[in-house]
């Protein structure tokens, strides 16, 4: 969950300045926010934790950042009376999903919950597949899978070519809003990757929407390998107190610690 944020945070300046290396200084720019993507991530998270609407939930959050980068379709469902979906297949369903990954018990409970806050905005069967490989590969990552059966399980059940490196995909990738186009390139990151700074490292240096290959890459990643403290308190610093409530929250109904020294110890009162 905080990999995606900080994934979100360190892309943001480059979703429309890319770069096309993984050396880039510092991690996180001056001018690095969280935008969309966090602001969803967390929402995902409240939604599972309280069992609040993810409808309710995405309007509540969203609203209250109107100017937090949101795409064109999204927007105009996020600030309008409609609650239907709208048939999106956009990688915003794959960014914001980590939460399920963490949170449910097993693998029919994370696709599950992946569902559930996926349809109520993209119910495309792209965007349904992006989510739900993105919470799989996290739920199979934090039960301790390997690389090679993350990258066999994940490219078996959704078709997705998970066998190229970030360096063979960089030179022909083009900025890409859809699921499609989006999942599978941030996945090979993280499976290619030796830790969480440098899986978000090689998302960036794609090009294209760096924030979200970020998001996604670093919530695999820290399934993976974990969230050095550094890091993670680096994106603590950069997001409201009330997401860092949420966050709290939803690390403990995982039965995790929250990455970062300023976690709360006190576990969730609904587990």
């Amino acid at each position: 969950m905080l990999g995606a944020i900080a994934g979100d945070i360190v892309g943001s300046i480059y979703e429309f300045d890319p770069i096309d290396h993984e050396d880039f200084e510092p991690l996180f720019g001056e001018d690095a926010t969280f935008t969309d993507d966090t602001i969803l991530t967390v929402a995902v998270a409240d939604a599972l934790v309280s069992g609040r609407d993810p409808v309710e939930t995405f309007k509540a959050w969203g609203r209250g950042f109107p100017n937090a980068g949101w795409g064109g379709m999204f927007a105009r469902w996020l600030f309008s009376d409609e609650t239907a979906p709208y048939g999106s297949f956009g990688n915003g369903a794959a960014m914001r999903v980590s939460p399920a990954g963490w949170i449910g018990r097993d693998l029919d409970e994370v696709l599950a919950l992946a569902d559930r806050v996926t349809v109520v905005t993209h119910d495309h069967p792209d965007a349904v597949d992006g989510a739900r490989a993105v919470a799989e590969a996290v739920y199979r990552f934090r039960t301790r899978a390997t690389a090679d059966a993350v990258r066999d399980a994940i490219g078996r059940r959704y078709g997705y070519d998970l066998d190229r490196t970030a360096a063979q995909i960089r030179p022909h990738y083009d900025f890409d809003e859809t699921c499609r186009g989006t999942v599978p390139p941030a996945l090979v990151c993280a499976l290619e990757a030796r830790s969480t700074e440098d899986a978000i490292r090689k998302a960036v240096s794609l090009g294209g929407d760096a924030d979200t290959l970020a998001a996604i890459a670093g919530a695999v990643a820290e399934a993976r390998f974990g969230l050095p403290t550094d890091l993670a308190n680096e994106a603590l610093a950069r997001i409201p107190e009330p997401m860092r409530d949420v966050l709290r929250r939803a690390y403990a109904r995982a039965g995790a610690a929250m990455p970062g020294g300023t976690q709360d110890a006190d576990p969730d009162p609904a587990t």
